[in-house]
């Protein structure tokens, strides 16, 4: 007991470890390739990070796997909160996907804020002659179209599954090796259609380039109001949310986690109009609340896998 309360006494106190984070630079691991959606989000709050905390927030891009890479990294990390991860949908989907993700999306983090979210804007080619969503459906029943995504069991597959599951039509995968391909191959019309993140598509969809048939949440977004939503448009009940969150290794101190999640509130609050150019809404809270709603996206995605039968690769 002597020798247990001598080792005890040499530990900093918790308090202190958060009044001193962040000692060092932190990691932010981003399981998708530069220039999409989820590295936007990433850059954006890092960047705002390294203005104000003293220390650097660099992002690390480590694509493949479905995610999996970069959450396993992230999983095996010290638990000191200098190794943070970009959470999407992804992070949830893959190991309802894979058996061997190589992590447990619930167990082996530390959620610490619901950070922005953004509907999918499901849009076509401009040679695509549809103009609405039931024109696309009553197109998809005749022709052979074809849709891409940033690769497998990623959530823009998974919703255009569900979308196709729902609206009943068939339409052909093309995976690519992240979002910003992916779009790139709709607005080079390799492909027929794409459900994405709005931030990547909305100068794209003003310039004309390609055209926006609907968004994926219940609501239309306040980013692009214009745009119906699926569900009006001719699949009722239809909804999928894009969300990308932050979180740490398990373990990770307490006042840590509640240091962090205060200087992602703070920054949320100041970057709410540069996240709004790029087709984000701000969330924020408190990270409970993140991960009450982690588990519900974990529970829902793999219902939604069940239903179109989704397998990895």
């Amino acid at each position: 007991m002597k020798r247990l309360a001598i080792i005890v006494a040499c530990l900093p106190p918790v308090s202190a470890l958060a009044q001193d984070f962040p000692t060092r630079p932190v990691r932010v691991l981003v399981g998708l390739a530069p220039g999409g959606g989820s590295d936007t989000v990433a850059r954006i709050m890092s960047t705002r990070l390294s203005e104000t905390s003293g220390q650097t927030f660099v992002v690390d891009n480590r694509p493949g796997a479905g995610g999996a890479i970069a959450s396993e990294i992230v999983a095996k990390a010290a638990p000191d909160g200098h190794t943070l991860l970009l959470m999407t949908p992804t992070h949830v989907v893959t190991p309802n996907l894979r058996s061997n993700a190589g992590y447990d999306p619930i167990r082996d983090f530390v959620p610490l804020i619901l950070a922005t979210y953004t509907p999918y804007v499901m849009s076509v080619r401009t040679s695509v002659p549809a103009k609405t969503v039931k024109e696309l459906i009553a197109l998809a029943r005749t022709q052979n179209l074809t849709y891409a995504s940033s690769g497998i069991g990623g959530a823009n597959h998974l919703t255009a599954e569900l979308f196709q599951h729902m609206a009943n039509v068939k339409m052909t995968h093309v995976p690519y090796k992240s979002g910003s391909q992916a779009n790139a191959a709709l607005i080079g019309g390799e492909v027929h259609v794409s459900f994405t993140a709005m931030g990547g598509l909305i100068p794209h969809i003003k310039a004309g380039r390609v055209r926006a048939l609907g968004v994926t949440s219940s609501k239309r977004s306040a980013v692009a109001p214009d745009i119906p939503t699926i569900a009006e448009s001719g699949v009722p009940g239809f909804e999928v949310v894009g969300w990308y969150g932050f979180g740490a290794p398990a373990r990770t101190p307490q006042s840590v986690t509640e240091k962090l999640n205060g200087m992602f509130n703070r920054a949320l609050d100041e970057l709410k109009q540069r996240y709004a150019a790029v087709g984000n809404e701000i969330a924020g809270g408190r990270a409970a609340e993140f991960g009450a709603y982690l588990r519900r996206e974990y529970e829902q995605w793999a219902r939604v896998i069940k239903i179109s039968g989704a397998k990895a690769e």
